[in-house]
């Protein structure tokens, strides 16, 4: 709240109009001696209608919500980081004045990261549900006492069958989140390109695929097994009932990303994972 409350009125100050996204719980905001000031919005798809940028407080699930209004009316997002890992932050906490300063005289860059596009139908082909995401879909299943008997499938042709906790479609965005753990590469998000990595899965061939960003994947649940969810970055289900089935292509409209510097994918990817690089030389040129 306080670091919101900084950032409010660091953009105030320099003449900029605010607005807060608020909380199921809004009294935190209207009893806030600073915060209360500006209009106060709630989750949906016309928050963000009519502003500049959208600026994010906090960890990777609030990226990926904000991303969500930010993609909704196709304006750039900019994450600064409150969380552990902050993946998807452009800069950390204590950059916050240099990053509103930035923010003020539009000295930032955008770049546009991929995203999916998803569909679901039902086991008689009826669409049931689309939607979008900039990390991941992923088919769940719903039945934790069984597994989900899944085909993956790849340009109408298919690829394999699981039994399994659920298959995971991601961009290289998310390439560095679920799909991570879930045993997959980590894909450098200038590639374009689809991941695919089967999520506990009882076969002989379960490795990651990643497949032509111009390739539809789709993932059909059997007829005879439980239900499934599939869940878009985290926070937006669509239900899939048995023989459900889930057609994954590439985002009509990518997210709109602010970097405020160079710094190559690289220096994030041992910064966040803290990976040793000690003994490192370098070439000698």
């Amino acid at each position: 709240m306080e670091t919101a409350a900084e950032a409010a009125k660091l953009l105030q100050e320099a003449g900029i109009n605010v607005r807060v996204l608020g909380s199921s719980n809004p009294t935190p905001i209207i009893e806030h001696p600073i915060l209360s000031q500006f209009p106060r919005y709630g989750h949906s798809p016309h928050a963000a209608v009519g502003c500049e940028l959208v600026l994010v407080l906090g960890g990777d699930g609030t990226f990926l919500r904000a991303a969500d209004l930010a993609h909704a009316v196709d304006l750039p997002v900019l994450g600064i980081n409150l969380g552990h890992v902050g993946f998807l932050a452009e800069w950390e906490q204590e950059s916050l004045a240099e990053a509103i300063n930035r923010v003020v005289e539009r000295t930032y860059r955008v770049e546009d990261r991929m995203t999916l596009d998803v569909k679901v139908f039902d086991a008689n082909g009826h669409e049931i549900g689309t939607g979008w995401a900039l990390n991941e879909v992923s088919v769940e299943n719903l039945n934790r006492r069984g597994v989900l008997d899944a085909i993956l499938e790849v340009d109408e042709r298919p690829v394999s069958s699981y039994g399994c906790d659920g298959v995971l479609v991601s961009t290289p965005t998310g390439s560095t989140a679920y799909a991570f753990s879930a045993g997959g590469p980590v894909l450098w998000p200038e590639l374009d390109a689809i991941l695919v990595v089967p999520n506990n899965a009882h076969a002989l061939f379960s490795r990651p695929l990643v497949v032509s960003p111009d390739s539809e994947v789709a993932v059909e649940s059997n007829p005879h097994t439980s239900a499934a969810v599939a869940v878009l970055d985290g926070f937006r289900p669509i239900p899939m009932p048995p023989g459900a089935r889930v057609e994954v292509v590439r985002g009509s409209q990518p997210v709109r990303w602010v970097r405020l510097d160079l710094a190559p994918f690289t220096d994030r990817l041992v910064s966040k994972f803290r990976l040793p690089v000690t003994g490192w030389r370098g070439p000698k040129r």
